[in-house]
């Protein structure tokens, strides 16, 4: 990578809406502002980005906190170092909620899910498949010998940034066809505003421990000073300022913050208890699709 400060400093991010391309014009703008040349790439998926940041295609990442996974573990494998310098005040920690309806038999004792079927978000969803089946197998139940699975696969590649699975996971559950579903809490919250999950229809039979979501993620020789002086006007950014404050709302922040990687234990689990990605961030899920 060059370390011209003249080239624009290169991010990829994954078009999982159209309020991507909003998001990061918008961004460089902010940037062009402030007389720092920064582009992006938009990739239809994280594996193909993460990958992009091994071969000198993007100085950064907006990654998922799956994507970040596998970047570190491909980093580590080659000896090399990927670091997170920032993230949303957002992606800390957060939970997940196994949603049941109101008259369902299952309480908080787990044991009662043994011989239900549950309802999963896509398959590379952090948040919907990953880390809730990881929370139920360290309740000792496991998927195919306890309870059956049903997952809701949408957009393969994607990481369940979309939510569409955990949607679709909140109707089959009101529609009878399944006896709970996981699902992030905020979209828990925002089924139940959007009327999804009806008022008093539904209750949380269970809640993961904490985990963080998505960080911007530094390519291994990215080049210092443009990463630095990104980091410094990221972080600048701020919610009274009018120009400012639309790309914050739609990108669903309120500050960034320093990035973090304590965060991520819960997922590292769930992500070899599972058989996701090896330890070099090579996939091993056969029925993964991206």
């Amino acid at each position: 990578m060059s370390n011209s400060l003249k080239s624009p400093l290169m991010m990829g991010a994954v078009a999982y809406a159209p309020k991507v391309v909003t998001i990061w014009e918008g961004f460089k703008e902010y940037f062009r502002r402030h007389d720092f040349e920064f582009d992006y790439v938009l990739f239809s998926n994280y594996e193909r980005q993460v990958q992009a940041q091994f071969d000198g295609g993007i100085a950064l990442a907006w990654n998922s906190p799956l994507a970040w996974v596998r970047a570190d573990r491909m980093a580590r494998a080659r000896g090399q170092v990927a670091s997170a310098v920032a993230m949303r005040d957002t992606d800390c920690d957060l939970t997940s909620v196994l949603v049941v309806r109101s008259d369902s038999a299952v309480g908080t004792d787990l044991a009662a899910l043994k011989g239900k079927t549950i309802g999963f978000g896509a398959i590379d969803s952090p948040q919907a498949h990953l880390i809730p089946l990881d929370h139920l197998r360290q309740n000792g139940l496991v998927a195919g010998r306890d309870f059956t699975t049903k997952r809701f696969d949408v957009l393969g590649g994607k990481h369940g940034d979309h939510i569409g699975g955990e949607r679709d996971a909140a109707l089959a559950l009101m529609a009878g066809e399944i006896d709970a579903a996981w699902m992030i809490d905020g979209n828990h919250q925002a089924f139940s505003r959007e009327g999804v999950l009806p008022a008093g229809a539904t209750r949380i039979a269970a809640r993961t421990g904490l985990y963080d979501h998505c960080n911007f993620t530094v390519s291994p020789g990215a080049p210092a000073a443009q990463i630095a002086r990104f980091t410094e006007l990221l972080l600048a950014m701020r919610w009274d300022d009018p120009q400012v404050r639309p790309l914050l709302e739609l990108e669903g922040l309120k500050t960034w913050l320093p990035g973090r990687t304590s965060g991520y234990a819960l997922l590292e689990r769930a992500t070899d208890d599972e058989a996701f990605y090896d330890a070099q961030g090579n996939i091993l899920a056969t029925d993964y699709r991206y």
